[in-house]
């Protein structure tokens, strides 16, 4: 009896070496020696697939005896035999790149559509600024981008599945796209922060900020330009990115992941500096505390890309070294397509509440309070002007005179009033004193002195903040001082 159940058990140990030897190749041929350690039996499928030191010890075994080839068939083999779930990520990226990809086109078009036909500044392509031109080409990197992804990577080279689960030619599609939106994330991250910073520098008038401003363009384009080369260069041959895979191929790759870690470090050092300086520029604002909020909370909003940016810090910790990258660059694609996203929506976001204040003139406002005088036009007729509460006038654009045309320019003069018939007795424009009004009647001694105003009205972000130059003996106010004069 002990002979024929010792036969029968070396029939089942042959059975199931012939049969991984004819599957999965002579490294899982050494199963008979590793399962009778642990504590499943030979015929109990179900207790081997869910030793998970057993399948390490079996994983062990198939790197260390075969291709890469053969251990792609060896996990597809053993899945299905286990019965483990097939994972696909799949839809959930291709329906977020879609909504994303039509998302964007749409806030760009809009931004620069109120920069033209809403509230222009110039004639022409002149209307648009170095930060509306940046946006552009971020979305020029983007548009591609968002095709490779939804095209190619995914249906083609099945980012969000198993790569065992993945033919060759499949996982070499994958190689090649993911090559090419690593490529076009460094340009297009590049781009976007260019359109903030130049917007910075188009409402900062103050010196000493533009020359910080003008550094931190020049840090961010030089780092740019140099992660994009390197994303390009990063193998010996390029191909060789999306043939190493099957160890069959001879080249080298610089450590992608330090690269890959080395750059979000370098962006999120960025981001933060970029939210520093026009929140201490912020203190120096002439306004009222609670607009110094709202335009606080403004340049708050940029730090959404900030927090998408560490978010995306948790994908990249086994990206580059991982045995299934089909799937950890799933995590990396989809919050690198959430970062520059998002970072395009809030770099259009001043632009479009220009737009909205246009609409809905009550989410406007200002903080100069006003009190009435008189704006003489150049026709010699007096009308109502006013005067702002700060020391600064602005007069209402209907008491100048305007050329036909789209310029925003205006002149006119502004005339300051005062009837004298003692010491205490003034008339000023709008404002009389008993005494004053008596002086006029009676023929009293009068006294004009008119002033020629010529300004020109900028766009909505550059009247959101006025900065003066603080340093002593500054020559170059700031536009929106220079244009104004205290009566």
């Amino acid at each position: 009896m002990r002979s024929l159940s010792s036969f029968l058990l070396l029939l089942v140990l042959g059975a199931w070496t012939a049969l991984v030897q004819a599957q999965l190749g002579q490294a899982i041929a050494e199963l008979p020696a590793s399962v009778p350690q642990s504590s499943c039996s030979l015929l109990d499928q179900a207790c081997i697939c869910a030793n998970e030191p057993l399948q390490a010890e079996i994983t062990l075994c198939v790197k260390a005896g075969c291709t890469a080839k053969e251990q792609l068939h060896t996990l597809r083999v053993t899945s299905s035999m286990c019965g483990h779930e097939v994972r696909d990520r799949r839809q959930l990226l291709w329906v977020l790149t879609i909504v994303l990809g039509c998302m964007s086109p749409v806030f760009v078009g809009t931004r620069l559509a109120t920069r033209l036909f809403i509230a222009p500044n110039g004639t022409g392509w002149s209307l648009l600024s170095s930060d509306d031109w940046c946006i552009v080409a971020t979305l020029a990197m983007g548009i591609p981008s968002t095709i490779v992804i939804a095209t190619g990577l995914i249906p083609q080279g099945h980012l969000g599945m198993d790569i065992w689960m993945l033919e060759p030619a499949a996982i070499e599609n994958f190689g090649r796209y993911f090559y090419t939106v690593e490529v076009l994330y460094f340009a297009e991250l590049m781009l976007l922060k260019m359109s903030l910073l130049f917007f910075y520098l188009r409402i900062f008038p103050s010196r000493g900020v533009r020359r910080i401003l003008w550094a931190t363009i020049i840090f961010n384009g030089v780092y740019g330009v140099a992660f994009v080369l390197v994303g390009i260069f990063q193998c010996n041959p390029i191909s060789y990115f999306w043939t190493k895979w099957d160890g069959e191929h001879q080249g080298k790759c610089i450590n992608v992941n330090a690269m890959a870690w080395s750059n979000a470090a370098i962006s999120i050092a960025l981001d933060l500096w970029m939210l520093a300086v026009p929140m201490w520029q912020l203190r120096t604002l002439r306004m009222h505390w609670k607009k110094k909020i709202g335009v606080g909370a403004m340049f708050v909003v940029g730090t959404l890309i900030t927090v998408v940016s560490v978010l995306r810090l948790q994908s990249l910790v086994d990206f580059a070294s991982s045995d299934n990258p089909t799937q950890t660059s799933w995590d990396v694609t989809f919050w690198s397509l959430l970062e520059i996203k998002v970072g395009i929506f809030c770099a259009c976001m001043p632009t479009l509440r220009l737009l909205l204040v246009r609409i809905f003139p009550r989410l406007g406002g200002t903080t100069v309070a006003t009190s009435s005088g008189y704006v003489k036009d150049s026709a010699g007729n007096r009308r109502r002007g006013g005067t702002g509460g700060g020391g600064a006038s602005w007069p209402a654009k209907s008491d100048f005179s305007t050329s036909a045309s789209a310029s925003r320019s205006r002149t006119g003069t502004v005339s300051n009033v005062l009837s004298r018939n003692d010491d205490d007795a003034f008339e000023t424009a709008g404002q009389k004193s008993p005494a004053a009004q008596q002086a006029h009647e009676v023929g009293g001694i009068k006294y004009q002195r008119s002033y020629k105003v010529s300004y020109v009205e900028q766009g909505d972000e550059e009247r959101l903040v006025q900065m003066q130059d603080l340093r002593p003996g500054s020559t170059h106010p700031p536009a929106a001082q220079a244009a104004g004069t205290a009566w």
